[in-house]
Order: C-alpha cells, then structure tokens, then sequence
C-alpha cells in the first residue's frame, strides 16, 4: 500500500470516542508470541531471521484476521516511512532502527497490527479508543487463536508461552492505557501517583513507549508481569483494583482546579487557542503543550472551539513524518515549524466553520 494514504487521515483509536474518553486517549492490548523450534531473535542468524519473516509474513496473510491486511516490509521502507509508522503507533522505535528482516501487518483502521521480528518473533496489538480493554482483549484473543490454526508456538507447560524478555512469560498478554493527566501534572500531583503505580507493579512510559519521555501530559501505563497469572486475572487487577484510581485523581485534580483556578483555567485555554490561530512557525514539543491544555479545557467545559476528535487528530497530524509525508518532500526544522503552524491554522478554521 501507499503509506502516503496513511497520513493524510485520522487513526481510527484517536476518534476520541469510548468509555472515559476525557481521561484515557486509547487501550491497547498486546500479545508476544514465539515460534516453537526456533530461536529467540536475538539469537538467530540473518538466514533464520530471514526464514521467520517470511513464514509469519505467509502465515498472517492468509489467516484472514482482518477483513483487509495490509503488509509493509520495513526492511525495504525509507526512513521517513518508518517514522510514520512509529507515530501512528503501529510499529515502535526499536522496530524502526533494527537492522535485520522484519515487517509490520495491520488492519484498514490500524485497530490491529502484527509486528515480525522485534523483540519477539510476533507481537500482536489491538487498540480502541477510550477505555475498551475488555472489547481488545476479545479480538486480540480471536486473532491469536487464528494464527494457531496454522503456527506452533514455543510453550511451556509450567511458565506457559516463552518469551525473549522473561516479564512477558506466561500469557505473553500485556494491557495497557495511554492516559491524559494535566490536571495531575499542574497540581504538582503525578509524582505520587507514579510512586503508587510503582508499588503496584505497573510501568509507566511516555507517549511513544519504553524508553520515551512524556509529551502533552500523556502518559502509558501499563501491567509489567505476566507469569504466574491467567489473563482474566491479569485484566480484573488492571482494570478494577488500578485503573479507576488513576482516572478517579485525575478527574478530582481537574475539579480542584476547575473550583479554585477557573480563570486562571480559562487564560491558559484561550492564551493556547490564540497561539495556534497566530503562530506561523511552531515546534512540535510546543504543539503537544497547547493541545494538552486545549483538550483539558474541552473536557472541563471551558473550550468549545473545538472537540476531542479533532485535538487527537492534531496530536497526530502534525507530528514531522506525518507533515513530510503529506506536503511529499522531506522538510527542514524550519520548514517543518511552518508548515506545522500552517497546517493547525487551517484545521482550527476549517473546524470553527
């Protein structure tokens, strides 16, 4: 497929639908899978790496996991192109600067992609808008079951499915929750609340994933060990004895401020608006500062220029791969920051229409 359909549209999982949609961008549920009789990646040698793409490639093809599956090999990409699959989440960033064979197979909407050859032979993803683990965990199972019809993956009967990481052995199921938390952040509260997470065994990363930073207040979190628990369990602790936590002090943050703060509230959100309409060079650190604070006064109900669908699509859309990617040349810094400021100014018009 051209990938330079892919950024000239919204991601279906940003459509800033879903349960709790004020608090939690998207769900995302992921399985690592190994082939059984082969080694673990970073053991193999370029012919078996070589062997494992193109059986997986064959296999997921043909699985009909999808109603359409798209396979881009990533090997042959440009960088640009990779780029542009780490911002729409369907690959990561150790995907993107390997070396060796590997691809990346997803679904129209992205809501499910496959990566071959990462840290594990196969990383399965579902991703939803708003809270909808529940709905993720089902398809991620129903895939994964397909692709057993025709695969043997590496099990043991003790720790159960064998991964290259020993965090992932066991189901191999990790759930996690990209969260927007500025209202934690402003009350200088998020440092309490990743302790917390901490001693309840979740991994908090930034909007990118391990090794990344957070950007616009947003953070993942997610469950760090799998062995020893099946995967209702694995959901119920998530979900039931962690999560609302999280989303209960982030929506208590916001009302403390929202009672105590209103106005200065209200500048920030409209200082943020009067930036974006103005601005005719712009960085993308500073972009996902002002959405942050735009997408915090929709959801209080001090912004209604615009909505959570459109602020997620400019998350997105103005990130450097995506702006190269639809003007068809790669950019300087410079002429990034324009045509990033260009870009907002006519989506922010086109909105207030």
């Amino acid at each position: 497929m051209d990938l330079s359909d892919l950024a000239r549209r919204p991601t279906e999982w940003l459509r800033g639908t879903g349960q709790l949609s004020d608090v939690v961008i998207s769900s995302r549920v992921r399985l690592a899978r190994n082939l059984a009789g082969m080694p673990f990646l970073g053991k193999c040698n370029g012919e078996q790496q070589a062997e494992i793409e193109h059986r997986l490639r064959e296999c997921i093809m043909r699985a009909g996991i999808a109603d359409e599956t798209h396979y881009v090999n990533i090997a042959e990409c440009e960088d640009i192109d990779r780029s542009l699959l780490v911002e729409r989440h369907l690959i990561s960033r150790q995907h993107a600067r390997a070396d060796h064979p590997r691809g990346v197979a997803f679904s129209p909407a992205e809501t499910l992609a496959i990566m071959v050859n990462e840290e594990d032979h196969l990383r399965l993803q579902v991703l939803r808008s708003g809270l909808e683990l529940d709905q993720a965990v089902e398809e991620t199972i129903q895939a994964d079951n397909r692709l057993e019809e025709s695969l043997s993956f590496a099990f043991h009967r003790k720790y159960g499915y064998l991964t290259a990481c020993p965090t992932n052995v066991g189901t191999g199921l990790r759930i996690s929750v990209m969260l927007h938390l500025p209202a934690l952040k402003m009350t200088n509260e998020i440092e309490k609340v990743f302790r917390a997470a901490h001693d309840m065994r979740l991994a908090i990363r930034g909007l990118y994933g391990e090794g990344t930073e957070a950007t616009g207040d947003f953070f993942q979190i997610s469950n760090q060990t799998t062995l020893g628990k099946a995967e209702d369990q694995i959901i119920r602790e998530f979900c039931v004895d962690t999560l609302p936590h999280i989303i209960e002090y982030e929506r208590r943050a916001r009302e403390v401020l929202l009672s105590k703060r209103a106005i200065a509230i209200d500048d920030r959100v409209q200082r943020s608006m009067a930036v974006l309409r103005a601005a005719k060079l712009i960085s993308s650190d500073e972009t996902m500062y002002l959405l942050s604070l735009i997408r915090m006064g929709i959801t209080l109900g001090r912004c209604s220029e615009l909505d959570l669908a459109t602020v997620n699509e400019l998350f997105l859309m103005t990130q450097p791969a995506h702006l190269q990617k639809m003007l068809g040349r790669e950019l300087e810094p410079l002429e990034r920051a324009e045509a990033r400021a260009t870009y907002i100014r006519q989506r922010i018009d086109a909105a207030s229409e």
